[in-house]
């Protein structure tokens, strides 16, 4: 029997900047137009980052408000995730945008090293970031981009400040931070069973490690995550020419392990979230 795959679209990122892949959408208006490509292409939740004017990553709350509301009008159910990242961004700006009441947003429960910089994601902070996102019902999704990082999500589930059930998402093929291995994922989801039973998962492969990550997804009954904020290497870009192709080539072979791609309403069911805005 088929089952929905909900594909989630990462449309921009941190990196890479325009000048070096033309196909990355930067401002709110291409941004949204990227995302309605990609909801018409299969995709049911887009992952979303902003940039200030020079490119750099941004927590500007009325550029987040701007993107949602295009994506709500353009794209009918679709679930509107906010990053939460760090990387340049100071840890009280990552939150600011809480109070716009996306649907979900990203929620990393641990400090990684990544190439050329730390990740850095305090205990007292992830609680705080947990807490804000209780108060404003956004539903978080976890990042784990170590082992410990899962643990340390069933510890906020225990604690009251992660509501069951959790949705949590495997980063893999970053250098210093998880390997995309097939064997390291199946120990994972096997983890997360246990630990957290009833949680839905998804994962997300970086560079060239993107569309196997895809596969492996498909065939062991998770999600998938695809978008041109994933399809770069830390050394050189990896070009698309855009995002709605990604999520074409995830649904093309959805077919191939009995999956197809969910749509909004079937996305929020399974993810358990509130209806549509």
């Amino acid at each position: 029997m088929s089952r929905p795959c909900i594909i989630t679209v990462a449309i921009t990122g941190a990196v890479p900047k325009k000048e070096d892949n033309p196909a990355v959408p930067v401002t709110p208006s291409e941004q949204v137009e990227s995302t309605h490509e990609a909801y018409e292409a299969g995709a049911s939740l887009v992952h979303i980052h902003v940039r200030n004017e020079d490119q750099s990553p941004g927590s500007d709350p009325e550029k987040f408000r701007q993107v949602q509301e295009g994506v709500r009008k353009y794209c009918p159910g679709m679930i509107v995730q906010f990053s939460t990242g760090g990387r340049g961004r100071s840890l009280a700006e990552r939150g600011a945008m809480l109070s716009l009441r996306p649907d979900m947003a990203s929620l990393a429960t641990g400090s990684v090293n990544f190439p050329t910089s730390i990740y850095e994601n305090p205990p007292s902070f992830i609680d705080e970031l947990a807490s804000e996102m209780l108060k404003f019902d956004v539903k978080p999704e976890v990042e784990i981009f170590d082992v410990a990082m899962l643990y340390n999500a069933v510890s906020l589930v225990k604690r009251g400040l992660l509501a069951a059930p959790a949705h949590v998402q495997f980063v893999m093929g970053i250098p210093n931070a998880l390997p995309a291995r097939r064997q390291l994922l199946d120990f994972l989801i096997s983890e997360l069973e246990e630990l957290l039973p009833g949680a839905t998962w998804t994962a997300a492969g970086v560079g060239r490690h993107q569309f196997i990550v895809n596969q492996w997804c498909l065939e062991l009954g998770g999600h998938c995550r695809t978008g041109l904020e994933d399809n770069i290497k830390f050394d050189r870009y990896r070009l698309a020419q855009s995002n709605a192709e990604l999520v074409q080539k995830i649904v093309d072979i959805a077919g191939r392990h009995h999956r197809y791609p969910a749509a909004p309403d079937q996305a929020r069911k399974i993810l358990k979230l509130r209806n549509a805005a």
